[in-house]
């Protein structure tokens, strides 16, 4: 069940194929599936023999690298859990969370070494840490490019430990999008759900080059047998890529498919229409983190391959990918409902993958029922169960019992989000269930009501947000102008008047302005409704 077993057998199978390509234009550096492998199984061994074992808790904190793919490998063929964590996730939490998970061996850049150095508190259970990468001159203890030394032996090929399914190999951090992020144990054996999900729906295949723009997919493309290129961008900071740079590598590389999260490729494609550029080896497009405008599929099917595709999976950190729908699908037929009010559809469930709507609940649900779940077309928690769906947070009991339905012998995950079932068991989300707002008199949910005024082509996006105690809450809407309004008035105006046509968003009688949302570091998509509502009580 070992993700390094399957990679193991793809560098057998095609050694001299491309696995990996870093750098920029003009300096690109390719390497094979055999280069990778060996540079994976040497730092594996230097592992092992400063004293690494299976089951060690070891934080990876590297950045986007033929290091960081190597030592993910290296780490995972050893049978050691990787831990990984955004650096962009802010101080606090970066402290936070890396006590919590109480790691045992730290390998990072000289950053993460100076950043433990100047920051000591957190880091009191490592008892080992090494420099991965180069500074100056001088090469870390992982560095990819060393050579091997005179009179160094040439070994075989390491084998990786042979892994249970329900062993762990990896803890991956929430976003903390609606609170603090949360440390999510991965088993070798959801990896390998992921992989086939991956493979099978998406049409995964060797000969396929990905840009991802989330560096841990890297690790899926390469155990699959495509070539991933590693584009020249901050992963921390998605909305700020440079479109020109990540254009570049795509038509440089000829990449077939790549993932990346709304904002990017919103940029992405506002550049390519400005200067006439189309993408014609880009055959699949994975867009996640938020929900995905039907604008913004429209003119991403414009500049990729003619017969290419826009895919919205959706899912979670404990639990990806659930569902998945196809750009051509959403013009066709949802994306007029959305606008509309109706939520936004995020397609069926993946094959192997249970999903149902219940009752929404703000507290534990120890057992299921089956008087839990709602009929369809009626709004109300989504849940999951599969074996791509996580069982349990790290050293946060509390949140497990929040987040997890025990059924027999298995589990259903409560996402956290909120949506409906339609009569074609489609899902359909509507918003974060932390997000919702309970006045006196009604529930009104976040992505049906913004959809009412996303549509003014002054608007880049908008929240919705409560003010006071839930079940008494006055109702906010906050409007992201595209470019600073020279009427601001004008436009509050217009979005009233929006508002007040529709049943939906007529008790909404707050307006306000604000020049960029705070969003989530992973995706630079999903908005800090929280922060903005402090913000709107002050203002209101």
């Amino acid at each position: 069940m070992n993700i390094a077993v399957r990679f193991d057998r793809i560098a057998a199978r095609q050694p001299e194929a491309i696995a990996l390509i870093t750098g920029r234009a003009g300096k690109y550096r390719k390497r094979s599936f055999r280069e990778l492998r060996e540079t994976a199984d040497r730092f594996a061994r230097t592992l092992v023999e400063k004293g690494v074992r299976r089951g060690d808790r070891v934080m990876l904190m590297v950045g986007p690298s033929v290091e960081f793919v190597a030592l993910s490998f290296a780490l995972f063929k050893i049978g050691a859990v990787v831990i990984l964590i955004d650096p962009g996730m802010g101080l606090v939490n970066l402290r936070r969370c890396i006590g919590q998970v109480a790691p045992w061996i730290l390998i990072g850049s000289g950053k993460a070494l100076l950043f433990k150095t100047l920051c000591p508190a957190p880091f009191r259970s490592i008892s080992r840490s090494f420099l991965a990468g180069a500074i100056g001159p001088w090469p870390g203890t992982f560095a990819a490019g060393r050579t091997r030394r005179a009179g160094e032996p040439q070994v075989g090929p390491l084998p990786a430990v042979a892994c249970r399914a329900t062993e762990a190999a990896a803890i991956i951090f929430t976003t903390g999008s609606t609170g603090p992020p949360k440390g999510v144990c991965y088993e070798h054996g959801m990896f390998q759900a992921q992989l086939h999900l991956i493979e099978k729906y998406y049409g995964i295949a060797p000969g396929d080059v990905d840009q991802p723009a989330f560096p841990l997919f890297a690790l899926f493309s390469t155990a699959l047998g495509a070539t991933a290129v590693l584009p020249e961008m901050d992963p921390a900071r998605p909305a700020r890529v440079r479109p020109e740079k990540f254009v570049r590598t795509i038509l440089d590389h000829g990449v077939t498919y790549s993932f990346g999260s709304p904002a990017i490729w919103r940029k992405v494609s506002q550049y390519c229409l400005a200067k006439g550029v189309t993408l014609p080896s880009l055959k699949k497009v994975l867009m996640a983190g938020a929900p995905v405008p039907g604008e913004l599929v429209e003119r991403v099917k414009r500049i990729i391959a003619p017969d290419g595709d826009i895919h919205t999976p959706y899912g979670a950190t404990e639990c990806l990918p659930i569902a998945s729908m196809r750009g051509t699908d959403i013009l066709a037929s949802t994306w007029s409902l959305t606008s509309r009010g109706q939520g936004v559809c995020v397609g069926r469930s993946l094959p192997g993958i249970d999903i149902r709507v219940i009752e929404t609940s703000d507290g534990p649900i120890p057992g299921w029922r089956d008087a839990l779940e709602l009929p369809a077309g009626q709004i109300g928690e989504i849940v999951a169960r599969g074996p791509v769906v996580t069982r349990a947070y790290d050293h946060n009991d509390s949140e497990n019992r929040l987040a997890k339905i025990e059924d027999g012998n298995t589990f259903w995950h409560r996402l956290g989000d909120l949506g409906y079932l339609d009569e074609e068991g489609r899902l359909w989300f509507c918003g974060r269930k932390a997000h919702r707002v309970r006045t006196a008199g009604a529930t009104l949910f976040t992505v049906c009501c913004e959809a009412i005024f996303n549509c003014h082509p002054e608007v880049h996006r908008t929240a919705l947000v409560g003010v006071g105690e839930p079940g008494a809450q006055t109702p906010v809407l906050i409007a992201e102008p595209l470019v600073k309004p020279r009427q601001p008035e004008r436009l509050l105006a217009e979005l009233r008047h929006l508002g007040g046509e529709q049943s939906l968003t007529r008790e909404i009688s707050h307006f306000l302005l604000h020049p960029a949302f705070p969003v989530d570091i992973r995706h630079n998509a999903k908005i800090f409704r929280e922060k903005l509502a402090i913000w709107a009580a002050g203002q209101i």
